[in-house]
Parts: structure tokens; sequence; C-alpha cells
């Protein structure tokens, strides 16, 4: 069983360590680095920051990655998009694609540790590397980099679980009472992630060599654009993606959509900001566990996730590319020189994540197909979504954007003349056929509003559970039990 370590018994830990380094020894141990040693040099700038990129695909407790597994258990298990696999006896992910998770669910509570883990990694960056004596353009690009970690990592806390507390420097004290913050106004936490990513708008357009991969300032344009969409602030949301569109950054969709989910082709033009794996940016990564139905290649082997129902592959048109790039029936075993081909009733399997290079395929865990944070199809949908509010029906600026995403596709353009109810129906219908399995999806049904989540739920035997509580995950209980100062989502 993996080890749960709640967020604020990991803050204590540290600090009682610290505490006992400093009430304890009377000289600096010799075969350790204490914080005193370090961030004294611009190599431990950068690898306090590459901690923090970590995070993103990689869990202190070698548990399953943020990125690669555990996101997607919420946003993707829990939406209309999967279900559990019925090879899974996990009660707590079972739960989670039935909607009838509890606060004490344990993957509702590793999503929250991993966020805050990261975020704070991400606060001891950007408090300790100004004090460093180094070159200042370099540390002021880290730091940046650090705010745009900390901006994404808060906008997943509190879009997936509203008001949190808003920690933005790492604790000082072991006290407990110190250390037990109450949940900040969702605003508040809104106002620091917009002030984050506004800070790390001047990052480089662009890396070489080593640091491809690390945050830009089109990723950081484009989170925001994403930030004032959840928002629903039409206005500054189209200043962002004009930006990321027009700033020069040369993004644009790969021609062949299979290529966003290539090895050779990571960090390519469409891919805006990505979770690295295989990657030189912290820690080793753990299994990228989205792509591990190919445990063997006897047919009938379930994949840890399947399709909610049929009908989630009855969406994509015959000529639609990205259905064979999305599922998979079949596959070549070079072993046998003999195609597999499944046919059990919880066929066909996710595809997205399996990297092809691998000899032989089934060593997944050695995935370096990268998880897609953000990506230009992304901007695209959300520009035409956003001249859609704004204009007050889709004009020309629109229906373009849709359609360079659907003609990758090879479905061809949108059908002209459309209502403004019935073309934001179709940005939401484009988006779930583009990004399924990318981690959008319960985002997308919740930020819509009203009953669309329950409704989507609803359409699924397994999940006739949801109700509007589901529109924000329970406070994890461990979190509740240290820290009396927090309070439950309705609901739970």
């Amino acid at each position: 069983m993996k080890q749960k370590i709640p967020y604020i018994t990991l803050i204590i830990a540290g600090a009682a360590l610290l505490f006992a380094s400093c009430n304890k020894l009377t000289e600096n141990p010799s075969s350790v680095i204490i914080a005193d040693q370090f961030y004294k040099t611009q190599s431990d700038a950068v690898s306090a920051v590459n901690a923090a990129y970590s995070s993103l695909n990689s869990d202190p407790a070698g548990d399953f990655p943020l990125y690669g597994r555990q996101l997607n258990l919420l946003t993707e298990n829990g939406s209309d998009n999967q279900i559990y696999s019925p090879s899974n006896t996990n009660p707590d992910v079972r739960a989670l694609g039935t909607e009838t998770y509890i606060s004490a669910n344990s993957r509702v509570q590793k999503v929250w540790q991993q966020l805050y883990y990261g975020i704070n990694r991400a606060n001891i960056a950007i408090d300790k590397i100004p004090a460093i004596q180094a070159d200042t353009v370099v540390l002021n690009r880290l730091v940046r980099e650090a705010k745009f970690l900390r901006g994404l990592l808060y906008f997943n806390l509190v879009r997936l679980y509203g008001a949190v507390p808003l920690i933005l420097h790492d604790p000082t004290s072991i006290q407990l009472k110190d250390l037990q913050q109450p949940r900040t106004p969702v605003d508040s936490v809104y106002l620091q992630i917009v002030a984050d990513l506004k800070d790390a708008t001047s990052l480089p357009k662009t890396y070489s060599g080593s640091d491809k991969g690390r945050a830009t300032s089109g990723a950081a344009h484009a989170l925001l654009a994403k930030v004032y969409v959840t928002r629903q602030q039409w206005q500054p949301a189209l200043t962002e993606l004009n930006q990321v569109i027009n700033g020069g950054y040369g993004y644009s969709l790969f021609t062949n959509y299979r290529d966003v989910f290539q090895k050779p082709t990571k960090n390519g033009v469409e891919h805006i900001f990505s979770a690295q794996f295989e990657s030189n940016l912290g820690a080793a990564n753990s299994v990228q566990n989205l792509s591990q139905s190919f445990s063997s290649f006897n047919p009938g082997t379930l994949p840890i996730d399947i399709p909610a129902d049929q009908n989630l592959v009855k969406l994509f048109s015959t000529s639609d590319t990205r259905r064979a790039v999305t599922f998979y029936s079949e596959v070549y075993n070079a072993a046998t020189g003999k195609t597999v081909v499944y046919s059990n009733a919880y066929t066909p399997y996710f595809n997205k994540f399996v990297d092809y290079s691998l000899t032989p395929l089934t060593t997944q865990s050695q995935s370096g197909i990268n998880y897609p944070v953000i990506r230009y199809a992304d901007i695209l949908l959300l520009y035409a979504e956003v001249r859609n509010e704004i204009d007050g029906a889709p004009l020309t600026e629109a229906y373009n954007a849709i359609d360079q995403v659907r003609n990758r596709a090879q479905i061809g353009g949108l059908t002209k003349g459309l209502s403004q109810a019935a073309f934001r129906d179709s940005v939401f219908l484009e988006r779930r056929k583009e990004f399924i399995q990318e981690g959008h999806r319960w985002f997308d049904l919740v930020r819509r509003g009203g009953t669309y989540l329950v409704d989507a739920l609803h359409t699924l035997p397994a999940k006739s559970a949801a109700s509007d509580k589901n529109k924000l995950y329970p406070i994890p209980l461990i979190e509740l039990q240290q820290n009396p100062k927090l309070t439950q989502n309705p609901g739970y």
C-alpha cells in the first residue's frame, strides 16, 4: 500500500528536522546539506526551481505522479469520459468513477498533498533565490518560473476544492497553531494566481538545449487566458489569447494530430507547456500510468481506466483522425510478429500516452510521452469560445479558430450560421473530443455552471449518484483533523 502523508505532516516533519539541527548541533554537519548551507550559488537556485518542476512528474512518497495519473483520476475518471477499470480493486478509485467519494478518499487527499507539496517547493525558491549572489538575470528568470508553477498549482487547487489556504512562504515555525491556516476566499486566491502569472509573462519566449520544456512567457499568457476564461472575464481573456496567437511565439498545430503524443516531437510547435517525462527537470519521473494498459499482449488485459461507454468513441466520425490516436483495439506484437486484437467488452482502450518508441512495448514505465498541460489547440478553442461570448454570436474569427482544429482532424469546418448557444455547445463538444484523457473535461463541465456537470454524469448509469456537491471535491478528512480552522465543502 502506498504511504499516505498529510500535507501538514510534511511541513511539521521538515520543520522538526530543522529545529533539531539548530538546537542539538553546534557545528554544520559535513556529510549533509542543511538550509543555511544551501541557496548560495546559481546552481543551487536552478536546483530549487527544478525541484518545483519535479512535483509535476513525481511524488515524494513514490506514489503516482500528479500529471500522468493522479490529476486524471479527478478530472477524467470523475467526469463523463471515464469510469474505473473492472480490474481495479481500489475502493477509492472506484468511488471516483461512481461519484460516491467521501472526504476520506485517498486519491482526493493525494492530489491536495501533491499540489501543496509543489507550492511549498515554489515558495522556497521564490523566498530564497533573491538573496543569492549570482547573475541577476538568471535569478530573476528562475523566480518567475517558480511563480508560474505556483500559479498553475493554485489554479488546480482552487478549481478542484474551492477556497483553500493561501500559503506563500515556507513555514518557519514548528508550532502546530502557526501551521494551521483557514481557507482563503476564492477571489483572493485568484488574485494571487493572476499576480504570479503576470510576473511570469516576463519569462523568455523560448529556450534551447536542455532547458526546453521550462515555463515561457507564452505559457504564462496562455495560463492567464485559461484563468480569465474560467472566471468568465472575457475581455482580459481575449487580450491574453491575442498575445499567445499574435505575440511572435511561433505556436501552431501539428499537421498530424498524432505528433502531439509522440516522443520525437515533444516540446514542439503545439506544446505551450508540458509536464516533462524522462526529463532533466529534477527528480526521475514516476511511472507514466496513463499508458499502463500494455501490461501484457494477452487479449482481455484490462487498462487502468476505460471509456465510460462506447458512446465516447461514437462521438468521433469515421473520418476523424483523432479517433485512432485516442483509442486502440489492436496492437502489433513485434515479439511474435502478430497483431493482437482486443475484443472484450471493455475495448477500445486509451491510446494517447502509449510510447510506441519503446522496445518492448510493454515497458511503459519508461514512457517518454510528455503530458501536455497547455497546447495550441486549447488556445484556438478558447479563442473561439471567447469571441462568441464577446460578440454575442459566432463571427468569422470564432469560426476560423474552431475550424483550424476541425480541419486538422479532417472533419471539415463547422456549419455556419449557428446561434450563440449552438456555437457554444459545438466548442465544448470539440474540446471534449480534442482533449480526452488530458485532464480538461471535469473542469469544462464545472465552469459552464448550471446543471451541465450533473446532467453529463447522469447520462452514465454508473454515475447516477452525482449531485451539485460534485462541482467541488471535498476537503480531505485528514486535513480537517489536523487543522480545525478548515471547513468542509457543502454536501460532504
